[in-house]
């Protein structure tokens, strides 16, 4: 028997109805379904989603962050709590689009629109193609993320008690953080660091590099910098230069500050997870790449970005 995780979507704070007809769906092939709903408060919704049959477990994932629906953030939110396994949402236009993306992050197939689900011989689906007039057969190997029709599978009745985990997602940046900050014993080279802030030439003199040094020690951080910094001042030394003729990184955070976002320097960080730029060049060509960029002098930015970090700490 199969575990089946169901995302229920959310809808003026209650739980969308035909959630339970996704469910029917799981429980007509003889799985076990894991329900999670995402927002503000999802209480409600976690409830509704436990009081029905074939459900085993809710999990209701918290936080200012699920108010408006971001396809990344949301889909990284629960593959951090979902079981390795299938997937599946309704075929509305946000759970095709989150479901396209928890996808990507799994690294696992997607089918989209199902109207039939068989666990006969393997997971296999039917979906309607070439605008309904004719039925595509899929056969699913391995973990599969899809989505399921609406109004196409009887709905699960009430009468479930499935237990409900809440999971504040508001409060792991900060308390990721704090562990960052607490296993973080010495300098950790820009090769390995999970987060790592990097100066340009717009640093404007090796010396305020003490600037980012101080915010590292706060975030666990390592310190990088860019080829132009590291071929302007001898104190800067190759080690920490980022870039195609330095080093690349994957961090899940990755600031840079003065780096106007040249190819070579891009090469070497534009996979980070997410990319904070500080410029005050409001042309610059790293805020092409970066999720937050902030037009400003390093002398405005980085005290106050100390001062912001000194408060959550």
């Amino acid at each position: 028997m199969s575990t089946y995780t169901v995302i229920g979507e959310i809808q003026n704070s209650e739980l969308n109805a035909m959630t339970a007809q996704a469910v029917g769906a799981i429980t007509g092939i003889g799985g076990t379904c894991h329900v999670i709903v995402l927002g503000q408060d999802p209480s409600s919704a976690a409830e509704t989603a436990a009081s029905i049959n074939g459900v085993e477990q809710v999990t209701a994932i918290r936080g200012e962050g699920f108010t408006t629906y971001d396809s990344q953030v949301w889909a990284e939110a629960i593959d951090s709590v979902a079981e390795q396994g299938h997937v599946t949402a309704l075929a509305t236009p946000l759970g095709m689009d989150l479901i396209a993306r928890l996808a990507a992050v799994r690294g696992i197939g997607v089918v989209q629109d199902a109207i039939g689900i068989s666990e006969e011989g393997g997971l296999s689906f039917n979906r309607p193609v070439y605008a309904g007039k004719a039925i595509q057969a899929i056969s699913a190997d391995g973990p599969t993320a899809f989505t399921l029709r609406g109004n196409t599978f009887p709905p699960a009745e009430e009468g479930g008690n499935a237990g409900i985990n809440v999971v504040d997602h508001s409060a792991e940046p900060a308390v990721a953080i704090k562990e960052a900050i607490a296993q973080a014993s010495e300098r950790i080279d820009v090769s390995e660091a999970n987060i790592i802030i990097s100066g340009g030439r717009g640093m404007g003199d090796p010396s305020n590099f003490d600037h980012l040094e101080r915010i590292a020690d706060q975030l666990g951080a390592a310190v990088g910098a860019s080829r132009a910094a590291v071929d302007t001042w001898n104190e800067i030394p190759h080690s920490m230069q980022v870039g195609q003729t330095g080093k690349t990184v994957n961090p899940s955070l990755y600031i840079a500050v003065g780096i106007s976002g040249a190819i070579q320097h891009l090469a070497g960080m534009r996979t980070s997870k997410f990319i904070v730029a500080i410029n005050k060049d409001p042309d610059a060509p790293i805020f092409k790449h970066a999720d937050y960029g902030i037009v400003s002098t390093w002398e405005d930015a980085l005290p106050a970005l100390e001062s912001s970090l000194s408060e959550l700490l």
